[in-house]
């Protein structure tokens, strides 16, 4: 596998435009990799420089991932993501299984963060946190918070906005 290298402003469209449909978060602690699908982020320039804003749920175990390592790749398809890798991302927890095992994955080397790329979502974007905000209920209108964070035993399970520079962002071609 090689990797061309991309301007990430030019892909993110094609990013934003597969991200309502779920793009790929992934981690990497130790020998343990994860990814899920994340259907929330933004792509785009802070404090000059350019990144992408992924939003993770506290309850998720790749929270508790990024949260030790302070790194994560964006992989997004080329097309239309493949139905069973949205279906056991999306809705498994890597507390309970090896999604890259159970899927099939194959990872590919990073240049700049211990996350890996995957080929089967080859649009990648290596990112290090430079900045992580809890949303704040209180601030979030009560709409929203009714649908998106209704409260499981008193309490809500609410995201985590991580502002990751992107510091590496390539396509992975066979």
């Amino acid at each position: 596998m090689q990797k061309r290298t991309i301007d990430p402003y030019e892909y993110a469209s094609t990013i934003t435009a597969a991200n309502p449909g779920g793009i790929l978060f992934t981690t990497k602690r130790g020998d343990e990799v994860d990814t899920m699908v994340i259907g929330w982020g933004l792509i785009g320039n802070i404090w000059g420089k350019p990144t992408f804003t992924a939003f993770v749920r506290e309850s998720r175990h790749s929270h508790t991932l990024v949260e030790e390592t302070g790194e994560f790749t964006v992989n997004a398809p080329v097309g239309k993501l493949d139905k069973r890798i949205f279906k056991v991302a999306g809705s498994q927890s890597g507390r309970d299984i090896d999604k890259v095992k159970e899927l099939g994955l194959t990872l590919v080397e990073p240049e700049m963060v211990a996350a890996p790329a995957l080929a089967e979502c080859p649009i990648t974007l290596e990112c290090k946190v430079m900045y992580k905000q809890l949303l704040d209920e209180a601030d979030i209108p009560a709409g929203v918070m009714k649908s998106f964070y209704p409260a499981v035993d008193g309490k809500t399970d609410m995201h985590v906005a991580y502002y990751g520079e992107i510091v590496a962002s390539y396509i992975v071609e066979e």
